[in-house]
């Protein structure tokens, strides 16, 4: 660390007065870049480095974020030799934010992604799926809140594909998908943000994103059903139950969140109480069902490994 106060076998190029102001200005623009980039700027090096350079206006939220901190950085090079205080430290933070829309415009952008969403903006055709998408990508981008933009981009996706009747998305995970492969979701925004906010980039990810969670879920279901005929295969052999267990076990294999007791299966086989009760008792025994008690009345749950019990 005591290196960073210089040293005498730094390079000529650095120390030298004709050209280290070319390399304090090259290193301060990478520091305005990449810091921004943590924090989210969707923008690529080689033009977020064209505009620093040309002094070109930021032209997105992205831009905007890299030149208000090369412009904070700059002031921190001014203003080194002074004491920190209050007022300092807010006046970097109004240089590194400035230009962000004004949060009292938040409930009018609000407004209108929510006509985009309730399709009430006029306009041309937008398919139902690439709506969600581009919903999912306007929350996103726009960033208004301090917090969980990006969990409710998401889940604005999730409501609009629902809202349209595509029922399957409830059974989708997307997220599961983005979070193994970071870098393609994060440069899905870039593209769009440097590409005069072209959305192509972003729909094409998404769609690919949806296509492979479907084809997840399928293969999934494959295995799941395979599971469920060997199961019951099994279930049909099973030594020491009788039919009515059976049925019922066949019945919780379907319906894992489903409650038994003695009355209903007394009800669902036309046998007497002691018969019923017998029944749940020796599947409890069996590891099969779990008992509970409600106040005084008596209940039973699916054993949450049922499948894997009857496979043993």
């Amino acid at each position: 660390m005591c290196d960073t106060g210089g040293r005498i076998a730094f390079p000529e190029q650095v120390t030298d007065p004709h050209t280290r102001d070319r390399y304090i200005i090259s290193s301060l623009m990478e520091e305005a870049i990449t810091s921004s980039q943590l924090e989210g700027a969707a923008t690529t090096r080689r033009v977020a480095r064209e505009m620093l350079r040309s002094g070109r206006a930021p032209r997105s939220h992205g831009e905007r974020m890299i030149s208000n901190n090369f412009d904070a950085i700059r002031r921190i090079s001014e203003v080194q030799s002074d004491a920190l205080t209050p007022e300092l430290v807010l006046d970097l933070h109004r240089r590194l934010t400035e230009g962000p829309p004004p949060a009292r415009e938040l409930t009018g952008r609000l407004q209108l992604l929510c006509d985009f969403a309730n399709g009430t903006t006029g306009g041309p055709f937008v398919h139902p799926v690439a709506r969600a998408i581009l919903l999912h990508f306007g929350l996103a981008y726009d960033h208004p809140f301090e917090d969980g933009n990006g969990r409710t981009a998401r889940a604005l996706f999730y409501w609009s594909m629902l809202h349209e009747g595509y029922w399957l998305t409830e059974f989708l995970s997307i997220s599961r998908l983005l979070k193994a492969a970071p870098g393609q979701y994060a440069r899905a925004f870039l593209l769009t943000e440097s590409d005069g906010s072209d959305a192509t980039y972003f729909l094409l990810h998404q769609l690919h994103t949806v296509e492979r969670a479907v084809r997840e879920l399928e293969r999934w279901l494959e295995r799941k059903v395979a599971q469920q005929r060997q199961t019951e295969r099994l279930l049909r052999s099973a030594e020491g139950l009788n039919h009515r267990q059976r049925a019922l076990l066949s019945h919780a294999l379907k319906h894992p969140m489903a409650e038994y007791s003695f009355e209903s299966h007394r009800g669902s086989h036309a046998v007497i109480y002691q018969t019923a009760r017998s029944d749940l008792l020796d599947l409890t025994d069996r590891g099969l069902l779990i008992k509970r008690k409600r106040g005084r009345r008596m209940y039973f749950l699916v054993a949450a490994d049922l499948a894997s019990l009857l496979g043993r």
